[in-house]
């Protein structure tokens, strides 16, 4: 359980870091005004912090749903 919920965090903190970057990026690219610069960063933060959360518990419930073996050793409970 460790490991998935490092990945978890790990896997959605990236993912929020490219959203961020792609959505807030072309406000520092292109030199926008401090307006609208203010308001790419703010629709980028937003937007990272609801990904973030989206990919955490995504991961998380997949997690929990996935079969376990019924005994240790065994790859299914027919062995």
């Amino acid at each position: 359980m460790t490991v998935e919920i490092g990945y978890a965090l790990f896997s959605a903190v990236f993912a929020a870091a490219v959203l961020f970057g792609a959505v807030a990026g072309p406000a520092y690219v292109f030199g926008l005004p401090p307006g609208v610069r203010r308001a790419f960063l703010a629709a980028g933060a937003v937007a990272a912090v609801l990904l973030f959360f989206a990919r955490v518990v995504s991961v998380l419930v997949r997690f929990g749903r996935a079969s376990q073996p019924s005994q240790p050793g065994r790859t299914s409970p027919d062995s």
